[in-house]
């Protein structure tokens, strides 16, 4: 019982991130003093149980809660005195960019620092998979004592800065919940975890 009760909450990582600095990325983020948070590119690992249609507005509905869910932590953090921009709220960051056609209408980072009128963002792309179905991780460890990811998601996280129109940080993992996690509940470890490497983590 023990175990299955590790299981329920246990977040792996299932391999090293991969971690890029610009030479002057804690230069540039300190001189940002607004920020935005694009809407996050989602994709679902097909499945049988759901048409096309269905996946892809699944994929739309993920990208909109994962958004915010990054927006609150932020706002936790920037309240905590650990992340110093004010952030653009999401509404009008959405509105904003479908005026201006996105994501239809490819945009340059210039184009979307003007439409935003912001000094930074954050662009993310989540790939969300089920190695196994809840029930059979649960049967799993059960029967032989040995967890399994329940949940995979393999994120990449890029911060932009708008005054050198450039990338100034990137993260990539790919990380494993298991029994009870979801992938909404795994964006706040995702970013709890990347954000020790933030350029603005020593600010």
């Amino acid at each position: 019982m023990k175990t299955l009760l590790l299981l329920i909450t246990i977040l792996t990582l299932s391999s090293c991130a991969d971690i890029y600095f610009s030479e002057d990325a804690y230069m540039l983020a300190e001189k940002q003093k607004t920020f935005a948070i694009i809407p996050p590119k989602v994709s679902i690992a097909a499945s049988k149980k759901i048409d096309a249609a269905s996946m892809i507005e699944q994929q739309k509905t993920e990208s909109l809660n994962f958004q915010k869910e990054m927006f609150s932590w932020f706002l936790k953090r920037k309240t905590q005195g650990s992340f110093h921009p004010e952030i653009q709220d999401v509404e009008t960051t959405n509105a904003l960019l479908a005026k201006a056609g996105y994501p239809d209408t490819p945009l340059t980072s210039s184009e979307i620092c003007t439409i935003l009128h912001v000094d930074g963002y954050i662009v993310s792309n989540f790939q969300l998979s089920k190695p196994v179905s809840e029930g059979a991780a649960i049967a799993l460890s059960l029967l032989v004592g040995v967890g399994t990811a329940t949940n995979e998601v393999g994120v990449n996280l890029t911060i932009n800065d708008c005054s050198q129109s450039k990338m100034i940080w990137n993260y990539a993992f790919t990380y494993q919940g298991g029994i009870g996690s979801s992938p909404n509940k795994m964006v706040n470890e995702i970013m709890r975890s990347c954000s020790k490497n933030m350029p603005y983590s020593q600010h």
